[in-house]
């Protein structure tokens, strides 16, 4: 564990949380903030839907802000209690403590979140790196987890190396550089299939220049660390994701776990409006047979 700032500079700290306010704005006008105490840090966690409703954890993609993939899932906060923290040691409002993704660390955090809550079991939904974070608490307290949902995870599989430093490392090196425009369109693109939002663009090249990004992966999970999960679990993948591919993901998914439910989306690491649309209608469904 280690502790120090991650951001650049404190002007391109202070532009990512405004991004984070100006994307809050969308959300539901009951939406609670609340700062919760961990062994790692101060968190804070987003919190909305029925005071009655069951619990969802719901956690974000990495080195981005946690409002820009919760979206994806504002479904879900009619009929469930959402919990959505700000991961720690990423871009947000938690602390900038950053905690190794490939031992307990996620595992002792998350639990820190839910006794706080008086949380003992609940349904878990994490995009990319959030996803990564679910198996590591799956490997150490799968007793906590009901049920989850790993959107174009991470921590089962990577994708193509060399297309990788191609399509996202290089551009990602010349925008900072230059602040092209044109670089930072070719990540959008490569991410997205060319469906990105512009605002969500810009905040990725806010993040690029204003945050010392988080390098370290999610532990490639291995069949042996799920011996004790046998939660229902539900894969989504998209079979252009750039980072996690379907085809890898999904002979993953079945290599380290029983029996997990997949769905394979033409999409990319980031969903289009209709495919977000596609994915929170397969995730109720997934919800409404798993977790009564």
């Amino acid at each position: 564990m280690s502790v120090h700032t991650i951001y650049r500079t404190q002007p391109g700290k202070k532009r990512i949380q405004q991004y984070y306010e100006d994307y809050l704005a969308a959300f539901p006008k009951n939406l609670e903030r609340q700062h919760v105490h961990t062994r790692f840090g101060s968190t804070h966690v987003l919190v909305s839907g029925p005071s009655d409703g069951k619990p969802v954890f719901i956690f974000q993609g990495g080195n981005c802000i946690n409002p820009m993939t919760l979206s994806w899932f504002k479904g879900l906060f009619q009929d469930y209690r959402v919990y959505a923290p700000d991961t720690i040691g990423h871009p947000g409002y938690s602390a900038e403590t950053r905690i190794s993704a490939k031992d307990d660390s996620f595992a002792l955090w998350i639990r820190d979140l839910m006794d706080h809550f008086g949380i003992q079991q609940s349904a878990f939904i994490g995009p990319s790196y959030g996803a990564g974070i679910i198996l590591r608490l799956a490997a150490f307290q799968p007793e906590r987890i009901a049920c989850s949902i790993l959107v174009s995870p991470s921590g089962m599989t990577l994708g193509p190396i060399s297309k990788m430093i191609r399509c996202i490392l290089l551009p990602m090196l010349r925008y900072r550089l230059t602040s092209s425009g044109k670089a930072l369109t070719q990540i959008a693109d490569a991410m997205s299939c060319g469906t990105m939002k512009s605002r969500d663009a810009e905040i990725i090249g806010e993040i690029f220049r204003s945050v010392r990004l988080e390098q370290e992966m999610p532990k490639i999970t291995e069949k042996m660390e799920l011996e004790r999960y046998g939660a229902p679990t539900l894969v989504i993948a998209g079979s252009h994701d750039i980072f996690f591919p379907a085809n890898k993901v999904i002979q993953a998914a079945h290599r380290i776990m029983t029996t997990p439910e997949t769905e394979v989306f033409p999409m990319g690491h980031f969903p289009s409006d209709i495919e977000i649309l596609q994915i929170n209608d397969r995730i109720k469904t997934f919800l409404e047979s798993n977790y009564t």
